[in-house]
């Protein structure tokens, strides 16, 4: 930084450091009638205890969730918007390709009634639906948590097995290779079909690509939005008669395309 740069940065803190004091005598004005805004304290990563979260680069996390302390993401996994991931008592560990979805909760246990020191262990190629919750327990590879399920304490779901929606796993249950349990406390319902294994692999696919698109918008700056946004305006789809009447073609520019692995019924039609 040169001499004017340091001249400008200073004048800037001189600034911000006024307008500080302008707003503490305002606010003292106001008396009873105050109201202060606070600052977010948010923090997508948090460490806690001198443990810090380790997420690969190739991981998408969302602004809004929450990754604390002993945590471990692995690469291509992705955790959504409002989930927390809370390692403060004991580690948790999320393998590559799995997703998280929407407000998901997932936390451990350092002691509880078995007396049990119990970390939460995902494994790769994973689907936990939005709102579920996980406790202390194991998630083997390619397995699939329904929306709104609770794991407790214990619970271990092995691998191409399915917890259905809202289900409640007991403490110490195990749900076996290829059955879908389901209800409150779940028990067995039937067993997973060739083509809803293949849909639990194909789900975290589908959710590694889109979480690629989330985050490439996610980092985009303002002009770039503001620029997207004129295009939009300027693209957006009218009655084809209106268009042929002024004589106007109109074609998507590639900048608001999606790609072709996100949307997979578009690649199976475009090759048809």
């Amino acid at each position: 930084m040169g001499s004017l740069g340091r001249a400008i940065y200073l004048v800037g803190s001189w600034i911000r450091v006024a307008g500080q004091a302008v707003d503490r005598v305002g606010c003292s004005l106001q008396g009873s009638h105050l109201f202060q805004e606070q600052v977010s304290r948010h923090r997508t990563l948090m460490s806690l205890f001198e443990k810090n979260p380790v997420v690969d680069k190739d991981a998408f996390l969302a602004p809004g969730a929450s990754v604390i302390g002993d945590v471990q993401v692995g690469r291509g996994s992705s955790i959504w918007y409002g989930c927390v991931l809370r390692g403060d008592v004991n580690s948790i560990r999320v393998g590559s390709g799995t997703n998280i979805q929407d407000n998901a909760l997932v936390h451990v246990a350092k002691s509880n009634i078995s007396g049990n020191d119990l970390p939460t262990t995902i494994g790769n190629n994973v689907t936990i639906g939005h709102g579920a919750v996980l406790h202390g327990c194991t998630v083997e590879d390619e397995a699939f948590v329904g929306m709104g399920a609770t794991l407790l304490d214990g619970a271990y779901v092995e691998k191409n097995a399915m917890v259905a929606a809202g289900a409640l796993v007991r403490q110490n249950t195990r749900v076996p290779f290829g059955e879908v349990w389901g209800g409150s406390p779940a028990k067995f319902m039937r067993k997973l079909t060739e083509e809803e294994i293949a849909f639990i692999s194909q789900s975290a696919t589908n959710y590694t690509n889109l979480a690629t698109v989330h985050a490439a918008e996610n980092s985009k700056g303002f002009e770039e939005i503001e620029l997207e946004k004129t295009l939009r305006k300027k693209f957006a789809r009218k009655d084809e008669e209106y268009d042929s009447m002024i004589g106007v073609v109109r074609e998507t520019p590639a900048e608001l395309t999606l790609p072709d692995n996100i949307l997979p019924d578009k690649a199976q039609k475009a090759a048809t």
